[in-house]
Protein backbone atom coordinates (compact mmCIF):
# COMPACT_ATOMS: atom_id res chain seq x y z
CA UNK A 1 0.00 0.00 0.00
CA UNK A 2 2.68 2.53 1.00
CA UNK A 3 4.90 1.49 -1.90
CA UNK A 4 1.98 1.99 -4.29
CA UNK A 5 1.45 5.52 -2.95
CA UNK A 6 5.17 6.21 -3.25
CA UNK A 7 5.15 4.94 -6.85
CA UNK A 8 2.28 7.28 -7.67
CA UNK A 9 4.09 10.21 -6.01
CA UNK A 10 7.37 9.41 -7.78
CA UNK A 11 5.61 8.87 -11.11
CA UNK A 12 6.97 5.35 -11.57
CA UNK A 13 5.56 1.92 -12.19
CA UNK A 14 8.06 -0.05 -10.11
CA UNK A 15 9.25 0.92 -6.68
CA UNK A 16 10.93 -0.50 -3.63
CA UNK A 17 10.55 1.35 -0.37
CA UNK A 18 11.97 0.62 3.05
CA UNK A 19 10.01 1.04 6.26
CA UNK A 20 12.14 -0.02 9.20
CA UNK A 21 13.69 -3.36 8.28
CA UNK A 22 11.18 -4.34 5.59
CA UNK A 23 11.50 -3.64 1.87
CA UNK A 24 8.06 -3.06 0.34
CA UNK A 25 7.62 -3.61 -3.40
CA UNK A 26 5.13 -2.29 -5.90
CA UNK A 27 4.95 -3.17 -9.59
CA UNK A 28 7.67 -5.80 -9.36
CA UNK A 29 7.96 -9.30 -8.01
CA UNK A 30 10.30 -10.38 -5.25
CA UNK A 31 12.19 -12.50 -7.80
CA UNK A 32 12.60 -9.61 -10.23
CA UNK A 33 13.72 -7.28 -7.44
CA UNK A 34 16.32 -9.79 -6.22
CA UNK A 35 17.70 -10.19 -9.78
CA UNK A 36 18.71 -6.52 -9.79
CA UNK A 37 21.65 -6.56 -7.37
CA UNK A 38 22.15 -2.78 -7.56
CA UNK A 39 18.52 -2.25 -6.51
CA UNK A 40 18.81 -4.69 -3.61
CA UNK A 41 22.00 -2.98 -2.42
CA UNK A 42 20.31 0.42 -2.60
CA UNK A 43 17.41 -0.72 -0.42
CA UNK A 44 19.68 -2.64 1.97
CA UNK A 45 21.52 0.64 2.55
CA UNK A 46 18.23 2.22 3.62
CA UNK A 47 17.58 -0.69 6.01
CA UNK A 48 21.00 -0.02 7.53
CA UNK A 49 20.25 3.71 7.80
CA UNK A 50 17.08 2.93 9.74
CA UNK A 51 19.03 0.58 11.99
CA UNK A 52 21.75 3.15 12.64
CA UNK A 53 19.49 6.13 13.38
CA UNK A 54 16.33 4.49 14.69
CA UNK A 55 12.90 4.40 13.10
CA UNK A 56 11.52 7.87 13.83
CA UNK A 57 14.83 9.76 13.73
CA UNK A 58 15.54 8.29 10.28
CA UNK A 59 12.07 9.18 8.97
CA UNK A 60 12.32 12.71 10.30
CA UNK A 61 15.81 13.29 8.90
CA UNK A 62 14.92 11.71 5.55
CA UNK A 63 11.83 13.89 5.14
CA UNK A 64 13.74 16.98 6.27
CA UNK A 65 16.49 16.25 3.73
CA UNK A 66 13.88 15.94 0.95
CA UNK A 67 12.34 19.26 1.94
CA UNK A 68 15.71 20.98 2.28
CA UNK A 69 17.60 19.70 -0.78
CA UNK A 70 15.15 17.53 -2.73
CA UNK A 71 14.94 13.79 -3.25
CA UNK A 72 17.95 13.36 -5.52
CA UNK A 73 20.37 15.38 -3.36
CA UNK A 74 19.04 13.87 -0.12
CA UNK A 75 22.13 12.53 1.70
CA UNK A 76 20.40 9.23 2.40
CA UNK A 77 19.70 8.73 -1.31
CA UNK A 78 23.24 9.77 -2.23
CA UNK A 79 24.60 7.14 0.18
CA UNK A 80 22.17 4.50 -1.13
CA UNK A 81 23.17 5.19 -4.74
CA UNK A 82 26.83 4.76 -3.77
CA UNK A 83 25.93 1.45 -2.09
CA UNK A 84 24.55 0.15 -5.39
CA UNK A 85 28.16 -0.59 -6.42
CA UNK A 86 29.24 -2.05 -3.05
CA UNK A 87 28.90 -5.84 -3.14
CA UNK A 88 30.20 -6.06 0.45
CA UNK A 89 26.99 -4.49 1.77
CA UNK A 90 25.25 -7.84 1.17
CA UNK A 91 27.51 -9.56 3.73
CA UNK A 92 25.82 -7.58 6.50
CA UNK A 93 22.25 -8.83 5.94
CA UNK A 94 20.15 -11.96 5.66
CA UNK A 95 17.43 -11.99 3.02
CA UNK A 96 14.45 -14.12 3.99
Amino acid sequence: MLARLAARYMGGNQIAMVIGKTIHLHGTSREDFLRHKWWVRHEICHVMQYRELGFFPFLWQYIWECIRVGYYANRFEVEARAAERDAAIMERVIIL
